[in-house]
């Protein structure tokens, strides 16, 4: 009886056991188990990350095959240090530095040693790595740039830090990343999905092949191409034209939203930030506090507008009906505020709208300011309508593009006031100044071009982007192909287009018309302070330029703002038509205009406020 009840418990926990383990094979397994167990290694299948092409189909960004030294710190055997770091072509220091960071991260998951090693160094260290327990050689492939434009539009890609490894599980350490632009943007799209293999080892911690015949082991998906909305040759013409100058400058198909151009200047090579070199380059951008070539001006700059923000003023003028295309006002060479004059370059006399436009009279838009607030009771009542019809046009917030950075300008209102006067303390003619862009206004070269676009459309713009398609699928998110409608009535636009255009004709931008293209423009100069150790000194006017073209088809409009660059027609309206005449006509016909913007620089007035030697300011030296 002893012997039948002892064997009947033996029997019974043998059984326990069988069913335990057949229930955590068949049911409660788990691939994430694999991780845990030493005697299965993962090694990962990386795909290539999709293509960027421009709005032609052109190649802006590319592939090329590199590789990774990778290292498993627990399969390490001794070896020597010395030889291998001689391989490697790095310092004993290094190479112990980074051995102890992969294993800190992980003892049992491989780390990447050395990164992106060239087909010369893959070739001499191929046949070696046998003799070295613990490390190997990674295929991956790294960015190939096939043009040196773009740079702040299309990103870069970059190492995952520690930020990335805690906050996406998709991530292990050494794989790379969209870090900027278009980048980051769509990095789930253009990084495709890493395969993975499983490989089972024995008790000696050799490789015997794959765990579970491969059916755990899946394939790469290969990274989708995209179409992005810039027009490689625009964009390529107008980084040429920038150089030696700051600033920047937005391109915008008007019917559809698409971005043509986005330039930032200074710039730089983006194959800079490819490759071993990489981290030294960043460096050398980033820590370039005085000309910032990684600071992407066309969308983080916030200069006033200036005077091509008095085409607004006039629409929101005849809006409210408290002016009409014959409204006359007298200008005194500028106009007073209380019994102080300020100034206004237009030659003085009695201006109407048409005039105070192309001329770009001071005194007839604080004029038109001051009839918007009077037609109110109160100021608040008037800043509060003058604010909702400025906001319309999509400025004073952020646009809602799909790019990764950007920033807000700044339309105030009446908390803003309150806060810096106090509440019932300020009128009209205390923030006069914002009748000619100037003041509290603040606008990107992004949100101006837009404002540019939404007057060509005569009344509506579409949310501005850079993405045209992604893979064979043409549809892009319906927010980018709605139209956005301002307060203003359709009607209102053409007298404010008529000026526009007469800026070409007669006006301030006489000197930069393009035969055979009719163009509506807007000139701006616009006060430039700096703070210098603590000190407010004066510097050369900025030069801001708004244009669209043709005037009654448009097919472009754009915003350019030139950091010192005097007033608006001078180094803006020059680059804007020259730009214009390349898209619409794929040619050069200024070439007087062409040749004077490739070979001036204002590198001369960027230094001014660090030689510590006097200096004017607005000079004429043409």
């Amino acid at each position: 009886m002893k012997k039948l009840l002892l064997s009947s418990v033996i029997v019974l926990i043998g059984f326990t056991f069988i069913g335990r383990l057949s229930y955590l094979q068949l049911f409660r397994f788990s691939p994430d188990q694999i991780l845990d167990d030493p005697a299965i290694k993962k090694v990962y299948d990386y795909p290539e990350r999709g293509y960027i092409y421009d709005r032609d189909g052109k190649l802006l960004v590319g592939n090329q095959p590199a590789y990774d030294v990778m290292v498993i710190p627990r399969e390490v055997k001794p070896l020597d240090t010395l030889e291998f770091c001689g391989l490697l072509g790095i310092e004993k220091g290094e190479f112990l530095s980074k051995m102890e960071k992969a294993r800190v991260y992980s003892p049992r998951l491989p780390s990447v040693l050395v990164p992106q090693l060239s087909k010369e160094d893959y070739a001499k260290l191929q046949e070696k790595m046998r003799h070295y327990n613990g490390f190997y050689i990674q295929k991956r492939s790294l960015r190939y740039y096939n043009t040196k434009s773009a740079a702040n539009v299309l990103g870069y890609i970059s190492e995952v830090n520690e930020w990335d490894l805690k906050n996406n599980p998709y991530y292990v350490a050494g794989e790379l990343k969209g870090r900027t632009g278009i980048e980051q943007q769509y990095e789930e799209i253009l990084r495709g999905q890493k395969g993975v293999k499983h490989i089972q080892k024995d008790r000696f911690n050799r490789d015997i092949g794959p765990y579970k015949e491969g059916k755990l082991d899946t394939l790469p998906q290969q990274g989708k191409e995209i179409h992005i909305t810039l027009d490689k040759t625009l964009q390529e013409y107008g980084e040429k034209l920038m150089h030696g100058k700051r600033g920047g400058i937005v391109a915008i198909e008007p019917k559809s939203g698409e971005i043509l151009a986005m330039i930032s200047g200074p710039t730089y090579d983006p194959a800079l930030l490819v490759g071993r070199e990489r981290s030294k380059n960043y460096s050398k951008l980033h820590y370039d506090t005085i000309s910032k070539p990684t600071w992407d001006r066309s969308i983080l700059a916030q200069p006033s507008p200036g005077s091509p923000f008095k085409t607004l003023n006039a629409l929101i003028g005849l809006q409210e009906g408290v002016i009409n295309e014959d409204t006359k006002i007298r200008c005194y060479h500028g106009f007073y505020v209380g019994n102080t004059l300020r100034g206004c370059h237009c030659g003085g006399g009695v201006r109407d709208l048409n005039s105070g436009i192309y001329q770009s009279c001071n005194a007839y838009f604080a004029g038109v300011f001051r009839k918007i607030f009077d037609k109110y009771n109160t100021t608040d009542k008037g800043m509060d309508v003058w604010e909702k019809h400025m906001k319309s046009f999509g400025l004073g917030g952020y646009l809602g593009t799909d790019l990764p950075t950007g920033a807000p300008g700044r339309i105030p209102d009446v908390a803003y006031y309150d806060k810096w006067y106090g509440d019932g303390r300020w009128a009209a003619s205390t923030i006069i100044s914002n009748s000619i862009g100037q003041g509290e206004i603040a606008a990107t070269p992004l949100q101006l071009a837009n404002m540019t676009a939404a007057i060509a459309n005569r009344g509506y713009f579409y949310t501005p982007h850079i993405i045209k398609s992604i893979g064979n699928n043409g549809k892009i998110d319906p927010k980018y192909t709605e139209p956005n409608y301002t307060t203003i009535d359709r009607k209102h636009f053409d007298p404010v287009i008529e000026g526009m255009a007469n800026v070409y004709n007669y006006g301030t931008a006489r000197w930069v018309k393009i035969p055979g293209i009719d163009i509506a423009g807007k000139t701006g100069t616009v006060e430039n302070y700096i703070r210098i150790d603590g000190e407010r000194m004066q510097l050369t006017d900025h030069s801001v330029f708004v244009a669209f073209a043709p005037v009654e088809n448009p097919q472009i409009a754009l915003a350019v703002y030139i950091e010192n660059g005097y007033y608006g027609s001078r180094y803006a309206g020059h680059i804007a038509s020259l730009l214009i005449e390349k898209y619409i006509k794929g040619e050069i016909t200024r070439t007087d205009l062409e040749k004077r913007m490739l070979e001036k620089t204002l590198e001369h007035e960027y230094a001014k406020p660090y030689s510590g030697e006097p200096f004017k300011i607005n000079e004429y030296v043409w």
